[in-house]
Order: structure tokens, then C-alpha cells, then sequence
């Protein structure tokens, strides 16, 4: 190794160990369901995104199964070059029909979604508006567009409709879009859509919405534009289909003319091999249960409920959450480290958050309730929290 790598490399490990910003990284031993092994010990798991325990289900299995055996493991190359696979067809155009739009795009993954839409649209004479607590894909795909990013306080719709006022009336920017999370990932907020709407159609500024924590939650499961009725007014609905769908891959849904335009402008979408077929075909299956059973949707939210109620009676702080995303803020760093460690121990697998996801001082642990887990799970994780909480005198 180059002795100036293994320096750089040796100094900036012990500094974020010493902050309490190292995260270790676990094996799990078999899938990633309510309940998981880890070193031959069963925990309650209240870390996966997994809303709605889709990435489990036998169904799902069968589906990716039956479409490997059809269209075999991967896809060949890219889709420009290749050709495009029916699974791939099919599932973008159910992806349109549940989103609500003329048409939508298949991505590798949402980081990849938003490093491609955004700066195949936006360029160095545009500006974003992005909220301040926006995901850090979004924050890279803005920058590689290298349009002027203005930044606006979180979920202040005051502060957006005056920077977005100045940047239009300042002459400087032929385009200017408004970008948002849906659902912020850490707080468990959801963006006022409504008055969004409303200041952009005033200054005619572009609206993307990263729903990567809406889909399959809100909306019925269509996510936060459809839980507003906003489906016609948005014009980029991004979203995962690796969360609540439980799969891999990411989309973006909007008119037919966008769509295009991204297919032959996106980089990810241009020159990396898309989804396998397997994964395309487990989609189709989650969005099909989504769209005729709501017990899933109704499932998660009522866990939940039942699950950020308990941890409040007990005495945690759970921050301001609109959705099932249940953060317990403990605030410093290393405190955050050591309550996670002492939850796993007893039996909850919850893992720190800490800078940079969120900002330094907000150090926090999030627990993601889901439609699998049992009421018994919920309430032996309940009781484990008020053991280790009263334990670090927390509560």
C-alpha cells in the first residue's frame, strides 16, 4: 500500500472512531426478516426498511424464480444497446399505472435515480432549490449537475417561496426546480406537498419528489404525490423499490416525454446493465398485492402506531414522525453508539445514526416498525428499551 494511502487511511479511522462516527457492519445469517440471526442469536429487527416484509415472502421468491428460469440471471447489457426485456416493459409500465403517470423509468437502484434524473435535466444554467434535510443522493446528483444549488430550510415554505421568488425574478437560471424527500428518512416528516405545489405553480419552478420512503407507505402504497392527489401536478415522482417493495432498484414516474428524454439522457440508465429479471419480476408481484389487498399498507401502519405509542409512554423522545419511521434521539454521538451496542445485546437489533446522516448533536437510534413484526415482538422490544433505557439513565 502507498505509504501516503495507508497514512490518509490510519488517521481518518482513528478520528472517526474516537467521535463515535465508526459504524461496524454485521452478518446477518439468513434473510432479512422481522426476526434475524446474528452470531447464532435471534433479534427483534427494527433496522431494515423492509416495511412491509416483502423481501421475504414466498410469493415474491416465486415470481424472481419464474422469471430467472424464463429470462435467465442477468440481462445482458444495457438496454440502448441490448435491447429492452418484456419483464422490463411490463414492469415500468405498472409502475406508471400505480404511480398515476404516463409513463415511467427502471433504474439499478434510487441513488442511481437521482444521480441520472437530475443531471440529465438540470445544468449549469439551472438552479435547485433543495431542502436542507434532503438525502445524500439527492445532494450528489444536484452537484453533479452542476446547476447552483440554494438551499432552503427544512420544510419552511416561507423560505422557499422567497429564495424561489429571487431566483426567478433574478434573471440568472433558464430553469428552476424544487427538490424534496416525501418522506424524510430520518425524522420520519412528510413534505407539505399541498403548499409546494402551490409556490411552484406560482414561480413555474420543476417538482421532484424523492419518494423512496413514501412508496409503500402512504398513498395506499402509491406514496406521498398520491396521498395528496398531486399525481398530474408533479412532474418527477423518484422512488425505491428496494424499501417497502422489498426488492432492488429504483424508478422515476412522469410524463411520456420525460421519460423519454431520461432514457436517452441518463447516464446509470446508459451505460450500466439494468435490472435482472428476476428482481423486475418480484416488483411486479409487490405492486400487485399493494394494488388488491390494502391489509399490507394497514398492517404496517397499525404496528407502527401501536409501537411509537409505547416507546412515548415509556419516556423516549420520537421527535415529530408522521410515518411508520421511528427515530429515538439521544443526541451525543457516542451515547448513541453505546445505547445501539446495549439494544443488540439485550435482543433489539437498532444501529447509531450519527453525523453525517444526521446533523452533529442529534445522534440517534431509528427503529423501523414493520407489517411482520408481531404485536409480542413489539412489546418484548418495548420492554427492552425501558431496561437499557433506565440502565444509561435515559429515562
Amino acid at each position: 500500500m502507498s505509504p501516503s494511502l495507508e497514512k490518509f487511511l490510519d488517521e481518518g479511522l482513528e478520528d472517526l472512531k474516537t467521535k463515535g462516527l465508526y459504524s461496524t457492519i454485521d452478518v446477518l445469517e439468513g434473510a432479512n426478516g422481522p426476526e434475524i440471526m446474528i452470531n447464532g442469536e435471534k433479534k427483534i429487527n427494527l433496522a431494515s426498511n423492509n416495511y412491509l416484509g416483502f423481501a421475504t415472502r414466498p410469493d415474491l421468491i416465486q415470481a424472481a424464480n419464474e422469471a430467472t428460469e424464463t429470462y435467465g440471471v442477468g440481462a445482458g447489457a444495457v438496454r440502448t444497446i441490448n435491447g429492452t426485456l418484456a419483464i422490463h416493459r411490463e414492469l415500468e409500465e405498472r409502475i406508471a399505472k400505480f404511480k398515476g403517470t404516463e409513463a415511467a423509468i427502471a433504474f439499478q437502484s434510487g441513488f442511481n435515480c437521482n444521480m441520472g434524473a437530475i443531471s440529465a435535466v438540470m445544468n449549469k444554467e439551472d438552479a435547485i432549490l433543495s431542502d436542507s434535510l434532503n438525502h445524500a443522493s439527492i445532494i450528489d446528483g444536484c452537484r453533479l449537475s452542476r446547476a447552483k444549488i440554494i438551499r432552503v430550510e427544512h420544510s419552511d415554505m416561507a423560505d422557499l417561496e422567497e429564495k424561489a421568488k429571487a431566483a426567478v425574478e433574478s434573471g440568472l437560471y433558464k430553469k428552476v426546480m424544487y427538490i424534496t424527500d416525501g418522506v424524510f428518512s430520518m425524522d420520519g416528516d412528510v413534505a407539505k406537498m399541498p403548499e409546494i405545489m402551490e409556490i411552484a405553480e406560482k414561480y413555474n419552478l420543476i417538482v421532484y419528489v424523492d419518494d423512496a420512503h413514501g412508496s409503500g407507505v402512504l398513498g395506499g402504497g402509491a406514496g406521498t404525490v398520491k396521498e395528496f392527489g398531486l399525481s398530474d401536478k408533479v412532474d418527477f415522482q423518484m422512488g425505491t423499490l428496494s424499501k417497502a417493495i422489498g426488492v432492488v432498484g429504483g424508478y422515476v414516474a412522469g410524463s411520456q416525454k420525460l421519460i423519454d428524454w431520461l432514457k436517452s439522457q441518463a447516464r446509470p440508465f446508459l451505460f450500466s446493465t439494468s435490472l435482472t429479471p428476476g428482481a423486475s419480476a418480484a416488483v411486479i408481484k409487490a405492486i400487485d398485492l399493494m394494488e388488491t389487498d390494502p391489509s399490507h399498507v394497514e398492517k404496517l401502519w397499525d404496528n407502527a402506531n401501536y409501537f411509537k405509542g409505547k416507546l412515548k409512554e415509556i419516556g423516549y423522545d420520537i421527535g415529530q414522525s408522521e410515518t411508520p419511521i421511528t427515530p429515538v434521539i439521544l443526541g451525543d454521538e457516542k451515547l448513541a453508539q453505546s445505547f445501539a451496542k446495549r439494544m443488540i445485546e439485550e435482543g433489539v437489533y437498532v444501529k447509531p445514526i450519527v453525523f453525517p446522516t444526521v446533523p452533529l448533536g442529534t445522534g440517534r437510534v431509528r427503529n423501523m416498525p414493520t407489517a411482520a413484526h408481531t404485536k409480542e415482538m413489539l412489546d418484548k422490544a418495548v420492554k427492552i428499551y425501558e431496561k437499557v433505557g433506565k440502565e444509561m439513565g435515559i429515562i
